[in-house]
């Protein structure tokens, strides 16, 4: 009886072939092919049977009458399971060229240009569904692949994924309370050097974890803390520095490292906007205690939601994967049990001995796992990120380059010295005493379909979030408030080509030539 998996004789010429489907009267079919000395594309793969080795080209399926074969045997099941993933991953592919190819010029009169957003091809599609038919749905075979090749790419030892940038500065922070910390744990009271100009979750989990912020100002320009002012900010309650890479452009890490160094304070580099970035030939992120990634879409790669924690430190590594993973004392993968050897040997708290490891909890904690087709998707946006790195600096030189005899109206982003920034954006401050406001020309852009965006909170201290919250300013924030009022950016990413970057920079010249003298 022929059934899907039998393995068929075409009688017309002897070939081998293995039946996908049954239909009426005929069969849709696979051929098996003698194993020849020719590389393995995308949708072919070598299959054994009978002692032989045979190649398997999904796309080249064949309708044939049911009368014209014989049947030979059935293939067996893994062999088979592999057959049909690769046709199911084979019409992914031609979906993803059928309806998610962008092909549309670009049309002054009509695109819309997005700050940021996601850049993908079939390969990524491909890796979401191959994960899906797996339907483990937690995180699985390709976390841990994304795991270790970030890890890789950062030059760090550890890396561990999370559900979101914002939970990986939660987890990051709330690390250093842990009680296995010694002396050095962060206690409530305790206060954390960072910025007021940024993302509010750069600072949340400070306050979150009863700790006090201690805002310092930052520069224009580069828009990162004012590293010098560092040293007087500390006192006897200092116990961290935790502060973001702006828009991409590295903080000078030599100074804060040096600081922390002589005060033994930790250091958290939120590096959510800056993935790719460099510090002295080095990549941001890697220098500090800790570091966080986000791959939402706008950032520098995507899994949609996700992002990632970092660190050299195994210490520091077993404790961020504890207060990921509900706060338990087991560090046992999901699926695996008594990787330590004495999972009923344990006596720890007021715990009976011997009670089980895995339901031990050494944290208050969460649960902020991300899912495996989060992470497929992130296997391949890694691969893309020297090639979005690039673009990214390619479309932030053809910005400055055309607006930098603006200087009359706009200060212009400069990199950090010694840095090399991957930008997450464009940003510009505007200069005192222009005749326009940033609402002018934000509402002006806007209404040419050039999207653009804050520099984020702006001033965190005059959010209706942080009103009640207790934090201590080191001097004042006379920049951050000048940012909160005069500044905005526009977008870098990769999918903006040269010429939606020269429409942007005529938008902006235009509007601006109204007030030239």
């Amino acid at each position: 009886m022929i059934k899907v998996g039998s393995v068929i004789e075409l009688i017309d010429d002897r070939s081998y072939g293995i039946v996908l489907e049954v239909l009426k009267g005929k069969l849709e079919i696979v051929r098996l092919k003698p194993e020849q000395s020719v590389p393995i594309e995308n949708y072919q793969l070598l299959i054994t049977y009978g002692g032989g080795k045979y190649l398997c080209d999904v796309s080249e399926k064949e309708i044939l009458p049911e009368t014209n074969v014989s049947v030979l045997g059935t293939l067996n099941k893994e062999s088979l399971e592999s057959i049909f993933r690769k046709v199911i991953l084979s019409k992914v592919d031609t979906f993803y060229h059928q309806f998610h190819v962008k092909d549309q010029p670009f049309d002054s009169e009509k695109t819309a240009l997005s700050y940021g957003g996601r850049v993908y091809d079939e390969k990524e599609m491909v890796n979401l569904v191959d994960s899906s038919l797996d339907f483990w749905l937690t995180a699985g075979r390709y976390s841990k692949q994304f795991e270790r090749e970030f890890a890789q790419f950062l030059g760090v030892r550890y890396a561990l994924l999370t559900n979101s940038g914002s939970s990986a500065n939660l987890l990051a922070f709330s690390t250093l309370t842990s009680p296995k910390l010694g002396d050095r744990r962060v206690k409530p009271g305790d206060e954390v050097i960072t910025v007021a100009a940024g993302f509010p979750t750069t600072v949340a989990p400070i306050v979150q974890n009863g700790a006090i912020p201690v805002f310092l100002d930052v520069e224009l320009g580069t828009y990162n803390i004012i590293a010098d002012q560092i040293e007087e900010a500390v006192t006897a309650k200092t116990k961290a520095i935790m502060i973001a890479h702006t828009m991409g452009n590295p903080f000078e890490l030599d100074k804060v490292m040096e600081v922390a160094k002589k005060y033994k304070l930790w250091v958290i580099e939120d590096n959510c906007d800056a993935l790719g970035s460099t510090f002295n030939g080095k990549l941001t992120g890697s220098h500090g205690h800790i570091g966080t990634s986000s791959f939402y879409p706008p950032h520098h790669m995507t899994m949609g939601e996700g992002g990632a924690v970092y660190t050299n430190d195994p210490q520091l590594k077993m404790i961020i994967e504890s207060f990921r993973d509900w706060g338990r004392d087991c560090w046992c993968p999901s699926g695996c049990d008594d990787t330590c050897k004495k999972r009923f040997g344990w006596e720890l708290g007021s715990l009976p001995f011997g009670y089980d490891h895995k339901y031990t909890y050494s944290h208050v904690g969460y649960n902020l796992r991300v899912t495996d087709m989060q992470a497929s998707v992130g296997v391949e946006q890694l691969k893309k990120v020297p090639m979005f790195t690039a673009a990214r600096k390619n479309n932030f030189k053809r910005l400055r380059d055309g607006l930098q005899d603006l200087e009359e109206f706009f200060i212009l982003p400069t990199a950090t010295e010694n840095s090399d920034p991957s930008w997450f954006g464009f940003i510009l401050t505007l200069q005192d005493g222009v005749k326009f406001t940033k609402n002018d020309i934000v509402r002006y852009l806007e209404s040419n379909r050039i999207q653009t965006r804050m520099l984020f909170a702006g001033n965190l201290v005059r959010q209706p979030a942080f009103q009640n919250v207790n934090f201590r300013i080191h001097k004042d924030l006379k920049n951050t408030d000048k940012i909160l009022h005069d500044t905005f950016l526009v977008g870098v990413y990769p999918g903006l080509t040269n010429e939606m970057i020269d429409y942007t920079v005529h938008k902006i010249r235009e509007f601006v030539s109204k007030f030239a003298e």
